[in-house]
């Protein structure tokens, strides 16, 4: 049984990880017979949102015990993670992903990069692994890798973004993926379009298919 490692970036979509993309990830790889394990790194939020009014809120979080809440506890520390131990790594998205693994959302092509996050994805690259990045995340691994062929969808300002970095951009529509066959990174664009939750299943399971089939 293949074995996905699958990096939260907190919990919901403004301050943490995409709550739909994550579960449905997670379904998607149980549904083609692999395992997953969840990670986050074991920092603080770069903020706090209300869900509701979508105001800052003036409290602290960790993204790991946010993480912890879609992972159902079983979650382990991004420093943790091996790439040894595992087929693949998975990046749902959401502004957690923008915010609390980069700084995307912030700095745009100025960003940097979450210490754990950057060693995981090198050391996935190293190794000759798939990563698969879905919705925003796609700008980290394009931070990372520079010359790296993705999608975040159509929004022209992102994708400018992104190329400023040194990728390529693909746009897209609901359920496609990119694949860039050079680093096996496997791309989605999720909710960076105006999306329906079953057309977030098509993407994450479409994903998840091309990332096992690469494993």
């Amino acid at each position: 049984m293949k074995n996905i490692a699958v990096v939260l970036a907190g919990n919901g979509v403004y301050d943490g990880a995409e709550i739909h993309e994550s579960t449905l990830t997670l379904l998607a790889i149980a549904q083609q017979g692999a395992a997953y394990q969840c990670f986050a790194p074991d920092v603080d939020q770069a903020h706090v949102v209300n869900h509701i009014t979508g105001d800052e809120m003036p409290e602290t979080r960790n993204v790991m015990i946010e993480a912890a809440r879609i992972a159902r506890g079983n979650i382990k520390a991004l420093s943790e993670y091996k790439a040894a131990d595992y087929d693949a790594i998975v990046i749902p998205g959401g502004f957690g992903a923008a915010k609390n693994l980069c700084t995307f959302a912030f700095d745009g092509p100025d960003c940097k990069v979450n210490s754990d996050v950057e060693k995981a994805i090198k050391a996935t690259v190293e190794a000759g692994k798939p990563i698969g990045a879905l919705c925003i995340s796609p700008a980290i691994i394009a931070k990372v890798l520079g010359d790296v062929k993705l999608t975040i969808g159509q929004d022209k300002g992102t994708a400018d973004g992104i190329e400023a970095l040194g990728a390529t951009h693909v746009n897209t529509t609901h359920g496609e993926i990119v694949v860039d066959e050079k680093y096996k990174v496997v791309t989605s664009p999720c909710y960076m379009l105006d999306a329906t939750i079953t057309q977030i299943a098509d993407g994450a399971s479409n994903a998840v298919a091309k990332i096992l089939e690469m494993a």
